[in-house]
């Protein structure tokens, strides 16, 4: 008779740690989402030209990609979020004589501390990065956290899965879309990097690749190539990746529709250079061409002598 009445609070157990989990997972799901979508405005800030998307190859990859994260998000669950309930729940009564929320997010902050000192010293970050990491971190776990401490309350009005999940999907779609809203009005508003506008005047004079290989503009439309390297992107026969170029030319100034689409136009007998877009600063601009692999190239840059 004990075994009997023994199993039924066992499955019970078993069936309210198997919600938190889910619950959990969707709950980093959500925050995964939110995630990269700051990550994606935080590069538009960054001095790099805009990524290209191969909108193909995602569309086939995105069954993969949401097993993926559906899985990892479990596994965290498990392994990440369901222990920091019972941490904190257990040091809540054992320093403060009962539970209390603010256990959570005070326990998810101490198991992040390592995080200061490994952005700091193995990623060479500042401690203002490493402490923003630290919080972040701490805070994508607390949340989880907290959501699932409110569906294992005993003391609480039983809430089933299904419940919560419907609460999670809402309030965390909610969280997406105002996300996605908020970058929206910050593209719009022009936030985030824009290369310098230059003209034919700008850009008159030596650039050199910082490795002995120079292009000479001159005011009159020539220009003189010293060394400067023949790059190809993807596979071209015809040009020798970092064969260096020797020879004269012309070249001519595109504005384009906006600073993102402006080219300098080069034209050199026997090389294949540019044509060459803008990056840098007004103080300080460059020019590059993309070059090796399609899906993840590299850059190849000239900056103006005379601006180091």
């Amino acid at each position: 008779m004990r075994s009997k009445t023994g199993v039924p609070g066992q499955l019970r157990v078993r069936d309210r740690h198997g919600s938190a989990v889910r619950v959990s997972a969707a709950v980093l799901c959500a925050e995964g989402v939110i995630g990269l979508t700051a990550l994606l405005l935080w590069t538009t800030t960054r001095e790099a030209p805009p990524a290209q998307a191969h909108a193909v190859g995602i569309f086939l990859l995105l069954p993969f990609l949401l097993a993926a994260a559906a899985f990892l998000a479990a596994l965290l669950s498990r392994v990440t979020v369901l222990p920091l309930v019972e941490a904190s729940a257990w040091l809540g009564r054992r320093y403060g004589g009962r539970e209390a929320w603010w256990w959570v997010p005070a326990t998810a902050g101490a198991v992040c501390v390592p995080v200061v000192p490994v952005v700091t010293l193995v990623c060479g970050a500042g401690l203002p990065a490493a402490v923003a990491w630290w919080g972040a971190l701490a805070l994508a776990l607390a949340v989880p956290a907290l959501v699932v401490r409110r569906l294992l309350l005993p003391a609480r009005p039983r809430l089933t899965c299904r419940e919560m999940l419907g609460r999670v999907g809402l309030l965390g779609t909610l969280a997406v879309v105002t996300a996605w809203a908020a970058t929206g009005a910050a593209f719009s508003a022009g936030f985030g990097y824009d290369p310098p506008g230059l003209d034919a005047a700008r850009i008159v004079g030596t650039w050199s690749d910082g490795r002995g290989g120079t292009l000479t503009f001159t005011a009159d439309g020539r220009v003189v190539s010293d060394g400067a390297e023949v790059h190809s992107l993807g596979f071209d026969p015809d040009d020798a990746v970092g064969r260096p170029c020797d020879g004269t030319g012309t070249w001519t100034y595109e504005p384009g529709k906006s600073t993102w689409g402006q080219e300098v136009v080069t034209t050199v007998d026997g090389c294949h250079l540019g044509p060459w877009n803008v990056l840098g600063t007004p103080e300080r601009p460059k020019l590059y061409v993309h070059f090796g692999d399609i899906d993840a190239p590299d850059l190849y840059v000239l900056v103006r002598e005379d601006q180091g």
